[in-house]
């Protein structure tokens, strides 16, 4: 299990972690909510955090929906790189946390799981009872069509479409959450992209991107699972970015006990009935 983009946690105290446990423990119904965090003991670093995360080390900046669809470009910076990560990020495995949540849909106290991540790793695991807020990874579709096809079926078309490609960068940089990688300027010129095999549109992957709005069905049933649990759990996420922030808020206006850990401060801090900076897996073997 790589260790490589957790961050330094706080101290364990018996104590706290108990009482923690115990808290969540007296939840009837449970909604999860995951974030970066959850996967960074399987390799993948997270954005925000402190010394370890994307935006600490390097000036990274995900793509927008509106630059991506407007700008032919646009489109070649982010498939050249999403090539060369695929391999990397396609084969990335579920660590302890995401086993330890599939193993919790056997409990009748276990509502749902929200997760912002698009690593599919929820998935890979088992989990069936989960809503991915934006989307996954391991899917392309068709913008203007319903055409969708498998990430690993696309990598094959783009792999043909520019031949000697990835064997020029063979030692590309680290992957980000979203499966992206770092790439000198310019690399991506003349970077063809395999369209719609039905219509001839534009592909992409089944991700929302930053700039884009989460499907309005899929919000309101997120908010529905707020409405029918008794508790929430944020696990990983610094719930910085409103799509995830807003459940936290609805079930704090709701009065229902609101339960964080992760390493650092969240954007809901205020918010917590108890809130742990400790890594996820050392929480989650203990309950």
């Amino acid at each position: 299990m790589s260790q490589k983009f957790v961050p330094e946690a706080a101290e364990i105290c018996e104590k706290s972690l108990k009482k923690f446990v115990s808290l969540v423990g007296s939840v009837d119904k449970l909604l999860v909510i995951t974030g970066a965090g959850i996967s960074t003991e399987s390799g993948i670093p997270d954005y925000r955090s402190k010394d370890v995360g994307l935006y600490a080390r390097i000036s990274h900046k995900p793509i927008y929906h509106q630059d991506y669809m407007r700008s032919n470009r646009c489109r070649q910076r982010y498939w050249s790189r999403n090539f060369l990560a695929w391999p990397r990020f396609g084969q990335a495995a579920p660590n302890i946390n995401h086993y330890s949540l599939a193993k919790w849909e056997a409990s009748e106290r276990f509502l749902w799981l929200i997760t912002q991540n698009v690593d599919g790793l929820h998935h890979k695991a088992g989990s069936k009872m989960v809503t991915e807020l934006h989307g996954n990874a391991l899917g392309v579709q068709c913008t203007n069509c319903d055409y969708k096809e498998s990430r690993q079926d696309y990598q094959e078309k783009l792999d043909k479409a520019n031949p000697g490609f990835k064997d020029t960068y063979v030692a590309p940089g680290e992957i980000a959450p979203d499966g992206d990688i770092i790439l000198p300027l310019g690399t991506e010129k003349g970077f063809k992209i395999p369209e719609c095999p039905c219509c001839g549109g534009l592909m992409k992957t089944s991700v929302t991107f930053f700039g884009d709005n989460v499907p309005i069905d899929k919000v309101n049933f997120c908010y529905e699972k707020v409405a029918e649990c008794d508790g929430i759990l944020s696990l990983g996420s610094s719930l910085a970015v409103l799509s995830g922030f807003r459940f936290i808020h609805h079930a704090n206006l709701q009065k229902k006990p609101v339960f964080i850990v992760n390493i650092g401060p969240t954007r809901a801090d205020h918010m917590a009935t108890m809130k742990l900076d400790y890594k996820i897996s050392d929480v989650l073997k203990e309950m």
